[in-house]
């Protein structure tokens, strides 16, 4: 549906937002996203000490799991599943997973980052070391 004026009111439109809130509902941060656009958590495995990236992509308003990418297995990481190696990294495709919201308790250890379309956010400072939900939410957008 396209912006407008429809017998001199204005026609509204709504973009996709990606919207993170912590437990009181307080929104911390709002970037736009496109469907398609990825999203991913990064941190740091708090036994294996290396980076794992779980990368979802937006679509419907909702997250799906596209994939997962670390370097090492241990502890609730992938292990009895197919895994394709990708350079000094593996990748998990899971079974479709779609969120409506994702909740990450972040940590000093784990340094949790957030990347959006490549732009990089520190989660960790971000919810003051606190819980986030994080989710995609159509906003209006007026136009006249």
């Amino acid at each position: 549906v396209g912006a407008g004026v429809i017998g001199g009111t204005t026609e509204a439109k709504t973009t996709p937002v990606l919207v993170v809130e912590d437990s009181n509902d307080s929104e911390l941060l709002a970037a736009p996203v496109d469907s398609g656009s990825e999203v991913t958590v990064e941190y740091t495995h708090s036994v294996e000490k290396t980076l794992v990236s779980d990368v979802y992509v937006v679509s419907d308003g909702e997250l799906v799991m596209d994939r997962m990418l670390f370097s090492s297995y241990g502890a609730g990481l992938p292990s009895n599943v197919p895994v394709i190696r990708r350079g000094n990294r593996y990748e998990y495709r899971p079974p479709e997973q779609r969120h409506e919201t994702l909740i990450v308790s972040t940590g000093p250890v784990a340094g949790h980052e957030l990347v959006i379309d490549g732009k990089r956010y520190d989660l960790f400072e971000i919810a003051d070391g606190g819980t986030v939900h994080i989710r995609v939410e159509n906003r209006v957008r007026r136009s006249l």
